[in-house]
């Protein structure tokens, strides 16, 4: 496989939020890992899947205290976050990041073969075939991937806020992807970070970890947000008409 000239790329989303994503990295695992810039504090939502340094790429981004939030714990969300110093999550994902035994996997084989075959649309390809088109550096190891455990430094729970002084995220508690899903809404421009809680694409509601009857209840919630952008934890952002469509979407399947 090729070395990657640059593991990370990114783009200005407008209002003070930069997306970066792992380009090298399959669409199924490929994170959306958002930064949010505030007066006293900057915002970190998700990082990655952790196979090259997170805050090597954003140090020119980091210019006063950050705090990285984790949506939910599956690994291609918390690769990176043990590099970052506060870190919070919900008290439900908390214990499982502290001794990381969850499944992570960076070739088709490292998957079980239960939820291979649940994935079996999204083109993990067969045997060892690698979700990396690229390696992170010479040398790379995809058998030896593991997620760095970690612990919070913080829990956080449905009606909890992250303040960056002139911007305030409230944590709403979406379970039904994972058990402690958590999306961040910032009232004010109409913002939601949702995680893998609703996102432009086909919304996985089968992995070991998750509940139907729950997701229904959270994308009956989300339906009915008046959102004027939402940032996912995949695919591109979106607006409230799309917001509806794929929650209608998924009502008319699961409900």
């Amino acid at each position: 496989m090729k070395i990657a000239g640059r593991w990370f790329e990114r783009r200005e989303m407008g209002d003070g939020i930069t997306l970066l994503w792992e380009p090298h990295v399959h669409p199924l695992i490929r994170c959306n890992i958002w930064f949010a810039r505030g007066r006293d504090r900057d915002l970190l939502v998700d990082t990655g899947v952790g196979v090259a340094s997170l805050r090597n790429e954003i140090a020119d981004l980091i210019d006063k205290p950050l705090i990285a939030v984790a949506t939910h714990i599956h690994y291609d969300h918390v690769g990176c976050l043990h590099e970052f110093d506060i870190r919070l999550m919900h008290r439900l994902e908390a214990p499982r990041m502290e001794d990381y035994r969850e499944f992570a996997a960076l070739t088709a084989s490292g998957f079980p073969a239960e939820l291979r075959a649940s994935l079996s649309g999204y083109g993990l390809g067969e045997g060892d075939a690698p979700l990396l088109d690229a390696l992170p550096h010479k040398g790379f190891d995809l058998a030896a991937y593991r997620v760095v455990s970690t612990h919070a430094t913080g829990l956080v729970e449905e009606g909890d806020a992250v303040d960056l002084g002139d911007r305030r995220f409230s944590v709403f508690h979406l379970p039904g992807h994972s058990p402690g899903s958590i999306g961040l809404w910032e009232e004010a421009s109409g913002t939601l970070f949702s995680g893998d809680a609703v996102y432009d694409g086909p919304l996985l509601d089968e992995l070991p970890d998750s509940d139907i009857a729950v997701y229904l209840a959270t994308i009956r919630r989300l339906r009915g947000m008046k959102v004027r952008v939402v940032h996912g934890g995949h695919d591109p952002s979106f607006g409230r008409d799309r917001l509806v469509e794929i929650c209608d979407a998924y009502l008319a399947l699961r409900g």
